[in-house]
């Protein structure tokens, strides 16, 4: 069953006076369920694709499709719902989280905002459902994001977008800044979350490896366009651009490192 679709979705900007097609007639899809590798070099235009996604960036022309509607036509009602059933993680936490809240205020943050929870029991019973599968031990929660590593930040973000069971999560380079190990951590919160609450996955990475061990479909973005779609498997056995196999020569394995979590 298809999520979200893209018809014709392109993005221009103006740098020193010169056109740059950041994003140019993209047509994909996702499906119910699924995770979707979106691989490629930086500044191919990834992130902007996705922060059109979510309602971040306006394209310039082009339509996305969310249940088979337009969501540049929501409501203002069916927008805040949207962002509750769309979310998205980016590469650096320390940036998205707020500086000033403590751990537990900031992955409850969105309970409250759409007013999820009726008693402060069973808001507290959500925070630590999600703080446990998140692997965060439960002194964080009286933390600041200063005082966390990047990984227990990220799996702060991911918790915070995660209890409101959204129904596509949009993973922005959400690993590549930390080690193999705590990597392969995330990875495999990822595949349980997947498995326990069905969400869909948009998973934008650099790195072919970190793609194709969550990735059900790849496509391989370059120069703002997707060149290369197809199974995980038939990408990873057979290629054809040259582009994606110097993308896979180039990255390095995760898989050995992702079955030693915890």
């Amino acid at each position: 069953m298809e999520l979200l679709k893209t018809e014709n979705l392109s993005k221009n900007f103006l740098r020193s006076n010169k056109k740059i097609e950041a994003v140019k007639n993209i047509n994909f899809s996702l499906e119910k369920g699924k995770t979707y590798g979106l691989v490629g070099e930086s500044g191919c235009g990834k992130s902007t694709l996705a922060s059109m996604l979510c309602l971040l960036t306006k394209p310039d022309s082009g339509k996305i499709f969310f249940k088979s509607k337009d969501i540049h036509t929501l409501s203002k009602k069916e927008t805040k719902d949207f962002h509750k059933k769309v979310q998205i993680i980016f590469q650096n936490p320390y940036d998205s989280l707020n500086p000033k809240m403590k751990i537990k205020n900031i992955i409850e943050e969105g309970l409250i905002i759409h007013k999820i929870t009726k008693s402060k029991e069973e808001k507290d019973y959500l925070v630590n459902e999600m703080r446990t599968m998140c692997a965060l031990d439960n002194s964080v929660l009286e933390k600041y994001p200063s005082e966390l590593s990047g990984g227990q930040r990220q799996r702060v973000s991911l918790a915070a977008s995660m209890i409101l069971q959204p129904e596509l999560l949009i993973l922005d380079e959400a690993v590549s800044s930390l080690d193999v190990l705590v990597q392969a951590q995330i990875l495999n919160i990822l595949k349980l979350m997947q498995k326990s609450f069905g969400t869909t996955y948009l998973f934008i990475s650099h790195n072919l490896h970190v793609i194709s061990y969550l990735s059900d479909k790849i496509g391989v973005m370059y120069n703002g366009s997707i060149i290369e779609e197809g199974k995980a498997e038939d990408i990873l056995s057979n290629p054809e651009q040259e582009y994606t196999k110097k993308l896979f020569e180039s990255s390095y394995t995760i898989k050995s490192s992702a079955s030693t979590i915890f």
